[in-house]
């Protein structure tokens, strides 16, 4: 099930150039927010960021609290498109190993994106309690219905589908939230080709080995 930005929905299809400054706006503003988090962001600085008038900016999501929950819903979409490509019906490890590969790229592509939703998660979900109770569990319960049946075939070794995504999310979604420490440990971040390509093949490893009969 797809979570649409809050400035997405309606029944009258947007315009391409709605479209487009939509997108302007979400982009200004995961770029404000990041910095500045959302008791520290202005609408005048978004708007600033965007290239428009606060006015404008008005037109298309009438308060920073509706811009900021679109930009959640945005990355929560985003980084829910590996889960749901999910495949009852393909090789478990195939798939396993593709999403690994999927959530690193959009570690090393969206970091500020994840951070920013991490800290959202930490504060207890204030603005996107009800994404979480409603269209995100119910996406992972239907793709845990996805690991059960592939354990039930005698195609993955029996674990707990829930947790099993918890560590997939814990370890991938690690290279983004943690960058800072990464850096200042290895020196290198998960950005760089090289780097990204071992902690995928670290993390293959373990999980593929511990679950593959």
């Amino acid at each position: 099930m797809s979570i649409e930005g809050t400035a997405r929905q309606g029944s009258r299809k947007a315009t391409r150039i709605q479209t487009v400054n939509r997108d302007r706006i979400l982009a200004a503003a995961l770029e404000i927010f990041s910095r500045f988090g959302f008791r520290g962001t202005t609408l005048d600085q978004i708007a600033r960021e965007a290239g428009m008038s606060k006015s404008n900016l008005l037109y298309y999501y009438p308060s920073k609290a509706q811009i900021y929950k679109a930009v959640l819903e945005e990355i929560l979409d985003e980084w829910l498109k590996p889960l749901r490509a999910l495949d009852v019906a393909s090789d478990p490890a195939s798939e396993l190993g593709d999403y690994i590969a999927r959530k690193l790229e959009h570690s090393a592509a969206n970091p500020k994106a994840s951070r920013l939703f991490a800290n959202e998660v930490l504060e207890g979900a204030p603005v996107m309690m009800d994404v979480l109770k409603g269209p995100l569990r119910d996406l992972v319960d239907a793709k845990a219905g996805v690991i059960r049946t592939w354990i039930e075939e005698g195609r993955l070794k029996p674990v707990d589908p829930h947790h099993l995504v918890f560590m997939l999310w814990a370890t991938t979604q690690h290279y983004a939230d943690f960058d800072t420490q990464i850096r200042a440990i290895t020196g290198h971040s998960v950005e760089e080709p090289k780097f990204r390509k071992t902690a995928e093949e670290t993390l293959k490893t373990l999980f593929l080995r511990a679950l593959i009969p």
